[in-house]
């Protein structure tokens, strides 16, 4: 639970250093890494992220 907890943090504590929002970041980066190029993950990176074009369905 630790591990994964600090991972979480990790990511978050980066995209505010980044200048974004966190739960965007997250949500976008989630909604779309099952379909993302393995060679172009580094553009899901907090510090290269740039927000899809297509708005994504909010989890209830």
């Amino acid at each position: 639970g630790g591990d994964n907890i600090a991972d979480a943090m990790t990511l978050i504590e980066s995209a505010k250093l980044s200048g974004l929002n966190p739960h965007d970041y997250l949500a976008d980066v989630l909604a779309r890494i099952n379909e993302h190029k393995i060679n172009r993950l580094h553009e899901l990176l907090p510090w290269n992220w740039k927000p899809a074009n297509t708005p994504h369905r909010q989890a209830a």
